[in-house]
């Protein structure tokens, strides 16, 4: 058998093969009131169908407005969990761990969803102003609201009650969304954060105070569920996060009760440079899993299943995620499964399936 269709475990959730599906952002809830509906379970029960091992949703905000445009899905009251539990429900029932994101955009919040329009919504178009770790505005968008100590205080409890509200609706694994220029990620940069308090640099230069309590306040509020951290593990922008940071970002959030490690990069300043290419982020997933023994999974063009696959037998993450080549073809992990394996597996094909599965 393929290492990409072994087990593995997130914490305390086993999860049937290392083929995962990313988050991806769907600006969907056309009523502005960031509850689900049919496109999202359609859309992310198609996955599980398909073969995924974990199904991850989108970045449900943790406070209406840590939404990146008006149309982002929610977490943050009753009305959204309750929505949300029936589309946990059918990822499961298709054998997939179903998982949520949890997230506040930060200064990158109200902009319009990518068919829409560019830019920052006016609050007279459903919009509102944007916070920030600082007041400095992310390129055009118009600039953010310095968040007060006080606010920061009280952003720990907002990711702790959205993981509670995503458990109890059935999701098995929450992730702290703190890469891409997003608000925690906005703190931990030297980019985006030269406060003069405890959330600012402490004595190490290292600006990990709310990374540290937030994923804290997450992991008291649902002991028993997976609890993974996403991370932006090089700023691609001079004097801002690079590798050396990022280990010490996981060390913080390990001791803090995180399980596993979602290793991205970037999103955080316009004036970034990446080298793109199939598998351009793998390093990240190598590096912090050397450094820390951290669980962690490789993601970016991570597109065809030998990639996948030499990734796992390389031992530079112990899982892949995908966002694109799952958009292209909701299967994907059906033919990754029949080109690399040799026998059917049965925890991936659906029976009604099986007719399909066409070896050599």
């Amino acid at each position: 058998m393929s290492r990409l269709f072994t087990p593995v475990d997130v914490g305390p959730i086993r999860v049937r093969n290392r083929a995962w599906v990313s988050p991806m952002c769907q600006y969907s809830c056309d009523a502005q009131d960031g509850v689900p509906h049919d496109w999202h379970r359609e859309h992310l029960t198609s996955f599980a169908r398909g073969g995924a091992g974990l199904v991850m949703t989108e970045a449900a905000a943790v406070v209406p407005e840590g939404r990146i445009s008006p149309q982002d899905a929610g977490i943050w009251d009753d009305a959204q969990a309750e929505a949300w539990a029936p589309i946990a429900e059918r990822i499961r029932a298709h054998g997939a761990v179903p998982a949520m994101q949890l997230a506040h955009a930060g200064r990158k919040a109200s902009t319009y969803r990518p068919w829409s329009g560019r830019g920052s919504v006016p609050v007279a178009e459903g919009g509102w102003e944007a916070v920030g770790a600082g007041a400095d505005a992310f390129g055009r968008f118009a600039p953010p609201r310095a968040l007060s100590g006080t606010e920061v205080e009280a952003l720990p409890d907002a990711f702790a009650h959205g993981a509670r509200r995503a458990v109890d609706a059935g999701f098995d694994v929450v992730e702290v969304h703190a890469a891409h220029g997003y608000l925690l990620h906005q703190f931990l940069s030297p980019l985006t954060n030269s406060r003069g308090d405890r959330w600012g640099a402490d004595e190490r230069g290292l600006r990990t105070a709310l990374l540290r309590e937030v994923v804290a306040a997450v992991r008291a509020a649902v002991p028993h569920a997976g609890l993974m951290v996403r991370l932006s593990a090089a700023d691609w922008v001079d004097g801002g996060i690079d590798t050396a940071m990022t280990i010490e970002h996981v060390r913080v959030a390990m001791e803090a009760g995180a399980d596993w490690f979602d290793l991205s990069s970037g999103g955080l300043d316009p004036r970034q440079e990446i080298p793109l290419g199939p598998g351009y982020q793998v390093r990240f997933a190598r590096d912090v899993r050397e450094a820390t023994g951290a669980s962690v999974n490789a993601v970016g063009l991570i597109d065809t299943p030998a990639l996948a696959e030499q990734v796992l037998a390389d031992g530079d993450a112990d899982a892949v995620m995908l966002g694109r080549p799952w958009l292209r073809d909701p299967h994907w992990a059906l033919l990754a499964e029949a080109e690399l394996d040799g026998e059917p597996d049965d925890s991936v094909w659906p029976a009604q399936y099986t007719r399909a599965r066409v070896v050599g």
